[in-house]
């Protein structure tokens, strides 16, 4: 019976990631922050906690030559489109983590910049925590991603050094370093890569006027540029003694997007009579950078697993958008030259400490304390005039406004084992002070907020090779700085923003179920998801005449989900793998607040799916691919849309390796969406150039011993290579 559920996936094609036996627990030699272990954990396979699954990534091809979102798609419940949105299990709302703290590249506008662009050989294993315990922050819906850096583990010297070629002028390389002596630990990254950047996006509208008529609109958006990005990582570990440890760590990245936009609108009445049309043609450079510094302390006290952690880390990121454009207008005739820039800076600072102390051999309290003060200013300045040397200030393109948020927060959690039951019970209380200062309207506000997030896991142990859990948590979703904006923020000549200041978070009850099958090189498991949210922030779009649409955020009344995802890993022959994943999903939209009187509901399939052929000793070759669900949102959905990639490995000697990979092959990552209500329906297409070929080595040296053998992908999993 258990085999015939699993044959679903097969079905749906899906993808998941490679497995391997559990490995032996080794001797904690990293630090914990955020309850997440960054660097102890094994390198290779499938590692599963109460809370959380770690799947490792460091031999998946697209990993190699990839991004971290060409990474991510290949991991079980994550799903990356062709624009960078990053969801978990259908939910947008996901929190993504470098080494256990939340980063500032994946907030805000550039967060789709960061995942399409940043290197993803960087990283070694990926963490998602669906439903997270009290000792991590309640923010996002969907849960937590967690990147884990590489690390070096063996004695002595070690590293490695990566280059790619690809397609269209495209390459990508990087280097690594690691020295570990008995009482000092050190290790580097740096990474480099460029893409050429190519978007086409393209809608068309039916909007309802006033006078009961009906204007049709036709826009179009071409982009072409170049993409550089450079990211480089620093940690050091010393023990003063054989309890004490301190760390220093250090980060930075750089992404500068360089493209060419040209866009066209046409607007024409019921007759076919031209109301409006117009093109801009615009250089648009583009930068986020990301700075991040951060100090640690850890002390074992006596007994295992008894330790104190102190973490103090201070992280800014900018991002700038400008654009010098040329609109003229073809209908009524005009010339206009345009100057906008928008930038944005965000610093955080944290200080965190936790506290971990067994009690008996079944028992562990965990106690902590995170304080967070984060402050957000957004800069818009615009000129417009008849020519590039008369431009004047424009005040409807001034924006200032900042926001700050300052939060205490405390958490204790209580694990113990019952048997083959195991219970873990937290709780973490947050208080909150929101500021809103918007410059420009001269307007200020203030906030207090005190809250408390529940969360309770069971394991339940049948026998040696399965188990049985369960989770509830409470989330939040903050609305972002952006959304509270109130000003009327110019986007182009046919779209306009508005954030309001008055947004509620949303609120999320999750509840978990799942059975989980591991024997051997087989691995399967279901889980049984259900969602409810209140008062959802979303995009609402309507037309406000002569051609424009405004998007503002709004809280949606209510959204219950109910997801049903399945996964299967295993091996068919001696030489060959499989990992196949599904989520099945329901979902149902309350909008009677928003004016829209039927409610919404849907389902939607999506997977992944991989096999690998270990075809000699040292040849691998590796295809997968990703069907990405059908969204629901409030006025429409998001239109389903799929990926498939192959890749090929030649292991010269154990040292060096020779890679190809191909991206995109049947050049079929075209997103899209539709908008379906009563005053308005509209049909969006995007086109990136995800298609690419990559040819590289690695080549990796030092360390004491003789190597392992290298397992089969992490995202091939099931087994590594016959013996």
């Amino acid at each position: 019976m258990a085999r015939l559920v699993f044959l679903l996936p097969l079905l749906l094609a899906a993808e998941g990631p490679a497995l391997a036996e559990p490995a032996a627990k080794p001797p904690a030699v990293g630090k914990t922050v955020e309850g997440v272990t960054v660097t102890a954990a094994p390198q290779q396979g499938l590692r599963t906690g109460i809370d959380r699954r770690s799947y490792g990534i460091t031999n998946d091809l697209q990993t190699t030559t990839g991004s971290i979102g060409d990474a991510l798609r290949n991991i079980p419940s994550v799903e990356v489109d062709v624009q960078g949105g990053l969801s978990l299990r259908g939910d947008p709302n996901v929190t993504i983590m470098i080494d256990g703290k939340p980063s500032g590249l994946f907030k805000g506008d550039g967060r789709g910049l960061a995942l399409q662009n940043l290197p993803a050989d960087q990283f070694e294993r990926v963490e998602v925590i669906t439903n997270p315990s009290a000792e991590f922050k309640p923010d996002g819906s969907g849960g937590i991603i967690n990147l884990i850096s590489k690390k070096g583990r063996r004695a002595g010297y070690s590293g490695s050094i990566r280059a790619n070629l690809g397609s269209e002028a495209r390459y990508n390389g990087g280097a690594s370093g690691a020295y570990n002596s008995g009482k000092l630990s050190l290790s580097a990254d740096v990474s480099l890569r460029h893409d050429p950047q190519k978007f086409d996006i393209t809608r068309a509208g039916v909007a309802a006027t006033a006078g009961g008529g009906h204007d049709v609109s036709a826009y179009r958006l071409a982009q072409r540029g170049q993409g550089h990005i450079l990211s480089a990582h620093a940690a050091a570990d010393y023990d003063l003694d054989p309890k004490t440890r301190i760390g220093a760590e250090a980060r930075a990245s750089r992404m500068q997007i360089d493209i060419d936009s040209f866009e066209r609108q046409t607007d024409v009445d019921d007759a076919g009579g031209l109301l409006r049309a117009y093109e801009r043609r615009a250089p648009n450079p583009l930068r986020l950078t990301n700075t991040e510094g951060a100090l640690s302390y850890r002390h074992d006290f006596a007994g295992d697993g008894h330790q104190l952690t102190l973490n103090l880390s201070r992280e800014r990121t900018d991002f700038d958008n400008r654009r010098d454009a040329r609109v003229e207008t073809l209908v009524p005739a005009s010339l206009v030259f345009e100057d906008l820039d928008y930038e944005t800076r965000r610093d955080e600072t944290e200080f965190k400490t936790d506290y971990v102390r067994p009690l008996g051999e079944a028992a562990k309290l965990k106690l902590g304390y995170d304080l967070t003060d984060e402050d957000f200013v957004w800069n818009k300045v615009g000129a417009r005039g008849p020519a590039p040397d008369a431009l004047r200030l424009d005040p409807a393109l001034v924006d200032r406004f900042r926001y700050g948020q300052l939060s205490h927060a405390v958490y204790g959690s209580y694990e113990r084992g019952l048997g083959d039951l195991t219970v873990q019970a937290g709780l973490r209380l947050e208080a909150v002070r929101l500021t809103f200062d918007q410059v420009t309207l001269g307007t200020r506000s203030r906030r207090h907020t005190f809250d408390a997030y529940p969360t309770l896991h069971l394991a339940y142990r049948l026998d040696d090779t399965q188990r049985l859990t369960a989770s509830y948590s409470r989330r939040i979703v903050r609305p972002r700085p952006e959304d509270l904006d109130p000003f009327l923020q110019y986007v182009d000549a046919s779209q306009v923003r508005q954030g309001d200041t008055h947004l509620k978070p949303q609120l999320t009850d999750s509840y978990e179920a799942a059975y989980e099958y591991r024997k051997g090189q087989t691995y399967y498991l279901a889980t049984l998801a259900y969602r409810d949210t209140r008062h959802l922030v979303t995009n609402v779009i309507s037309s406000v005449g002569d051609g424009v649409f405004l998007t503002s955020r709004r809280n949606l009344g209510q959204r219950q989900s109910l997801v049903l995802e399945l996964v299967a890993n295993g091996r068919l022959t001696t030489q060959l793998t499989y990992n196949l994943s599904s989520t099945i999903a329901y979902n149902r939209i309350d909008a009677a607040n928003l004016g829209f009187q039927d409610r919404r509901h849907g389902a939607s399939v999506g997977g992944r799916a991989t096999l690998n052929w270990q075809a000699t000793r040292r040849d691998l070759v590796q295809a997968n691919g990703s069907l990405y669900a059908r969204q629901l949102q409030p006025q429409g959905h998001q239109r389903a849309a799929g990926i498939l990639n192959l890749g090929y490995r030649h292991k010269v000697t154990d040292d060096l390796a020779i890679l190809v990979t191909a991206n995109d092959v049947l050049d079929s990552t075209h997103g899209g969406t539709v908008l379906d209500t009563p005053a308005l329906q509209q049909r969006s297409t995007f086109r990136g150039n995800v298609r690419s070929v990559f040819v590289g080595a690695v080549w990796s040296f030092g360390g004491a011993g003789k190597r392992k053998p290298e397992p089969a992908f992490e995202f091939g999993a099931g087994g590594g290579p016959p013996s």
